[in-house]
């Protein structure tokens, strides 16, 4: 069954409020209410670190990752499609930047790419069922040792 009309408004609102949650609990480092946007069975494709393919797995190498580092995620102009009433796709252009001390020095990375995610409606919320990270431009600070490496074992 297609979802259309005021139904299709609401999915979307819904899907919009997700993204922008998860964005800034991203930044502010709000790890219960990040892995509470995320269905347990998450999957996380992201080319700078090895697939994750749960949401615990997932937070537990991304709370590893942030931890040091001052973040600024930035999530635009989406394309939404529904493929039941209960199952979406979604595709944002995102601007992240990165800011940490490496020894006394200032460091940056700042990349521009695209998030390709699912996301299913369960239990009457909308959750992220998977999300692919695709940069298409990246910058950082000479020096710059970036990615940092997770230590949490996956």
């Amino acid at each position: 069954m297609q979802i259309s009309g005021l139904e299709k408004l609401k999915a979307l609102e819904a899907i919009h409020l997700l993204k922008a949650r998860r964005d800034r609990a991203a930044d502010t480092k709000d790890w219960a209410l990040y892995e509470s946007l995320h269905a347990v069975d998450h999957h996380s494709y992201n080319g700078d670190y090895p697939a994750w393919t749960t949401a615990a797995e997932m937070i537990a190498n991304i709370r590893e990752i942030m931890e040091s580092l001052t973040t600024l995620h930035h999530s635009h102009t989406p394309e939404i499609t529904f493929e039941t009433e209960n199952r979406a796709k979604g595709i944002w252009a995102m601007k992240g930047l990165s800011l940490w001390k490496q020894g006394e020095a200032d460091h940056w990375f700042l990349a521009f790419g695209h998030y390709f995610e699912t996301y299913e409606k369960r239990a009457g919320e909308w959750l992220f069922t998977s999300r692919l990270l695709k940069y298409l431009h990246t910058a950082s600070s000479p020096g710059a040792d970036f990615p940092p490496r997770p230590r949490v074992e996956t």
